[in-house]
């Protein structure tokens, strides 16, 4: 008999139990292919696949490549998104990514707890502070699009129904010392072997798992910085981190097993059309990116962009992304991301020293914009274009330029740390990004919404969730808001 175990935030169901007297009869009922204890280094690779993949890559990258204007809308849920009727709001447009991230966080719990003092795999430190960084990161993306979410008492099915929503401060206090265990245990003597090929983002590399904790506390400790700004930590924290492209945190794809979500949802949906807004920020500094982030649409004569707001319902007409190559990798934390999270601190923390090493940070990071797999240009490329074009504008007016080719540089992969700094940058004041969409006057999303699974099935989180109309009108907390 098999036996099946859904994990859900609101616990769900748990499968029945049968037992019999005889021996025979147990291991008849026992189905060796669906086996109730496996070691953490078997979950672990699964986890990291469905980070990348289900979270970082999934819908709340495509959602919020719309909101963001990386992308245009063009046809049906996607369009429905860039005309804000219906999927903004409803709660079934990111479920398949909520019920993917609390899949996530309960094997990675399950790690912990095997890797943990008392557990079969103790002492298993190197492994268990990949699993504390996991937790981490897709705790943050969960409270960075949702807000308050179930977590405390989440993650116990057959005990906990119904768990309640924890504040986004809360969870931000969780997820720095998560971060701060994982390195911990990073720097710990193990007896257990590496994870070796296992560990598909660095091989069993733990001084770069070291390196990606300090990279994710420097970007979470700028995300608070509405409530908290601490740009000293931001640009220490950062210098722990990634010191070239090398070592940065991507999922890589080979083209045949396993593919990029981005070139995977253009092949079976065909949803997007390039945008408009962001081909004029680039034709506006005659950026060399612009010949290579769009592409006529195959088999038409021309490349049309889409007008962010009000396209036409159709495909096959406007050209699409030249970047969702087959093999473009998922980035879960990039080192261009680093250098522009200490270029825009240095900015802020003012002074002529201070912005002179902005300015350094900025020319570092695009120079590794330029030069990501999928573009090709070179460092000479981006330097001509940062002497002709970026300079001045950093001159004029540093944190609109630090902030805008941050905006440019993360299209297509990184579209929901785009939307994440946007709200950031709004709730603090500064309206340094244009964004063309006429709804967003009254309909930007400020916010995902909980998943379908627990809003029918969780009086919390149903509550919380009320009609959707939300979205449009409550930010997060680190945004200003109150849940």
């Amino acid at each position: 008999m098999r036996k099946t175990f859904n994990i859900l935030v609101s616990g769900l169901l748990v499968a029945a139990t049968w037992s019999c007297s005889e021996d025979t009869m147990d291991d008849i009922n026992k189905n060796v292919n669906d086996p109730t204890n496996v070691s953490s280094n078997l979950i672990i690779t699964d986890v990291m696949t469905s980070s990348a993949f289900s979270v970082t890559g999934s819908d709340l990258a495509f959602y919020a490549s719309v909101y963001i204007e990386h992308n245009v809308g063009v046809w049906n849920q996607s369009y429905n998104a860039e005309i804000r009727s219906g999927e903004p709001s409803s709660a079934t447009t990111y479920n398949n990514s909520w019920d993917a991230i609390y899949r996530n966080l309960y094997n990675l719990k399950v790690i912990i707890e095997k890797c943990s003092e008392g557990g079969s795999e103790e002492g298993n430190y190197h492994t268990l502070g990949i699993a504390q960084l996991l937790t981490a990161y897709n705790l943050a993306i969960l409270t960075d699009l949702m807000g308050d979410v179930p977590w405390s008492e989440a993650l116990q099915p057959g005990f906990i129904y119904t768990p309640k929503l924890d504040k986004q401060e809360d969870i931000y206090q969780v997820v720095f010392t998560m971060l701060d265990n994982a390195i911990a245990n990073f720097d710990k003597e193990t007896l257990f072997p590496s994870l070796g090929a296992q560990d598909f983002l660095y091989g069993g590399n733990i001084a770069n798992w070291k390196k990606f904790a300090y990279g994710l506390k420097a970007r979470y400790t700028m995300r608070l910085s509405y409530r908290n700004p601490d740009y000293a930590n931001v640009i220490a924290y950062a210098n722990q981190s990634f010191t070239s492209a090398a070592e940065q945190c991507q999922f890589n794809y080979n083209g045949t097993t396993s593919q990029s979500p981005f070139y995977r949802f253009f092949t079976d949906r065909d949803y997007f059309g390039a945008s408009q807004s962001l081909h004029d920020k680039l034709i506006a500094r005659n950026d060399p990116r612009d010949a290579k982030f769009f592409k006529k649409y195959p088999g038409t004569d021309a490349l049309v962009f889409a007008p962010n707001g009000t396209p036409d319902q159709v495909q096959k007409v406007y050209g699409i992304s030249a970047l969702s190559t087959i093999t473009a990798p998922t980035y879960l934390l990039s080192y261009h991301e680093l250098e522009f999270l200490k270029a825009e601190a240095y900015v802020r923390l003012g002074g002529a020293t201070n912005l002179a090493l902005a300015q350094t940070a900025l020319q570092n990071a695009i120079r590794a914009a330029f030069q990501k797999v999928n573009i090709g240009l070179t460092q000479a490329d981006a330097d001509a274009y940062f002497t002709s074009a970026v300079l001045p504008r950093f001159t004029s007016d540093p944190l609109s330029e630090v902030m805008n080719q941050k905006y440019i540089a993360f299209f297509e992969e990184e579209a929901v740390e785009a939307y994440n700094d946007y709200r950031r940058l709004m709730a603090m004041g500064d309206d340094v990004i244009q964004l063309d969409n006429p709804k967003n006057a009254t309909q930007f999303p400020l916010r995902f919404t909980y998943g379908a699974s627990d809003v029918t099935t969780n009086v919390n989180v149903r509550e919380a969730y009320g009609d959707g109309q939300y979205v449009y009108t409550e930010n997060v907390w680190w945004a200003g808001g109150t849940r």
